[in-house]
């Protein structure tokens, strides 16, 4: 005669059970590989088309006077880069402009002066850029005739220069960092929502079919319930994982990301966060599963949850802009909601160590206190087949 189970035991087979059929299903495995190869596809794209330098203007200069070279200097130093071509003539400058391979053509006049030549208008910063070249030009050419060499003018003066200190520099990390609070937001909202409801769908099919009164002839309903969460848990954690190292791996090759330590660490805190909120949703979902016996019947007692994951999805997206008003703060301690805000603060790079502990710690002792009300109407509740059972019958004593 064998041995009865132990809990451990019982609760491993269970889950253990749950996890291989989820991921031997054909529909998870190529669902998954088709995301995969489209966030890796996407993102090699994005690192094509939306990466590397920005257009350069094309401008055009006659004669090849020194005005390329210092024009060439100015939208360096002023961050608007120039394409300079040296042009044989003036005619030749002006079909080029009107062939639109040039943006303008610059023809040297008497005195200094300079002829622009344009298909329709100028940019106001390259006009700019010319005004301020011709003029450097003109000085410099006014310096020589009065025999004073320009070099030394400008080894005088070199010391005069402007230095800006910000008192709030900006972050310039900021624009990589939001775009993976966006992405962690997302994927945290989309996985707590399928796979509770993974749990909650499991739990009625088992009911509906009559296979929980054979699992419980051997085992007992919390360690089917336990079975249940963890097996489907684990999957979930495997796919975002899978998600995760992917597009984090891709990005960092490309180049698209270039916050390694900040992208790791997010990765990391959004794993986390996902088993925390996953094990809070989860035995809730049991809970509200264990208390229909057909599938359609499901949303009439797993609805308030998805008015709570809702909530904390929009809360989350109204909060990406300003991740340090008083008011996300705040509602990043209370549960369920750190589970999808403190990833986005943590991208963000205003959550303090003492704050992500203290989240930690608040969502781990209220799931615990949630799952042994859960574990009280789920004992209560999967074997009454046929009616739904009312939330004041499962939670009376």
């Amino acid at each position: 005669m064998s041995a009865p189970l132990t809990t451990p035991r019982a609760i491993a087979l269970v889950a253990g059970r749950e996890f291989q059929t989820q991921v031997q299903k054909k529909s998870f495995l190529i669902s998954n590989g088709i995301i995969l190869v489209a966030i890796v596809v996407g993102i090699v794209a994005m690192s094509i088309f939306g990466g590397g330098d920005e257009d350069r203007t094309t401008v055009g200069v006659v004669g090849g006077s020194s005005l390329s070279a210092t024009l060439g200097a100015l939208g360096e130093a002023t961050g608007s880069p120039l394409d300079i071509s040296e042009l044989p003539d003036a005619d030749t400058g002006r079909a080029q402009v009107t062939e639109g391979e040039l943006e303008v053509a610059l023809v040297p006049g008497d005195n200094g002066s300079v002829v622009v030549l344009t298909e329709s208008d100028i940019d106001t910063t390259l006009k700019t850029l010319i005004d301020t070249a011709v003029a450097q030009e003109a000085q410099a050419a006014a310096l020589t005739d009065q025999g004073i060499d320009p070099a030394d003018i400008a080894a005088a003066t070199a010391a005069a220069t402007v230095t800006v200190e910000a008192i709030d520099p900006p972050d310039a990390e900021q624009g990589e960092r939001m775009i993976l609070a966006i992405i962690a937001v997302i994927l945290l909202y989309m996985q707590i929502l399928m796979f509770g409801m993974y749990v909650a769908m499991g739990v009625v099919e088992e009911k509906s079919s009559r296979v929980v009164e054979l699992l419980l002839s051997t085992l007992r309903p919390l360690q089917l319930l336990w079975g249940k969460i963890f097996g489907i848990g684990a999957v979930g954690l495997l796919q975002l994982t899978a998600y995760g190292a992917v597009g984090v791996g891709a990005a960092l090759a490309t180049d698209t990301l270039t916050i390694t330590g900040t992208a790791i660490s997010v990765f990391a805190s959004t794993l986390g966060w996902f088993v925390l909120g996953f094990a809070f949703f989860a035995v809730l979902y049991a809970a509200a599963g264990s208390m229909v016996s057909r599938q359609e019947d499901v949303n009439a007692t797993s609805g308030p949850l998805m008015f709570i994951i809702l909530a904390m999805f929009f809360a989350a997206f109204s909060s990406i802009d300003n991740p340090e008003a008083t008011w996300s703060t705040v509602l990043s301690w209370i549960p369920p909601f750190s589970a999808i805000l403190m990833p986005l603060r943590i991208a963000a790079g205003v959550a303090s160590p003492f704050q992500i502990v203290g989240t930690i710690v608040l969502m781990i002792l209220v799931t615990a206190a949630l799952a042994m009300v859960a574990a009280k109407i789920y004992q209560r509740s999967i074997l009454r087949i046929g009616r739904t059972v009312t939330w004041k019958e499962a939670l009376g004593r």
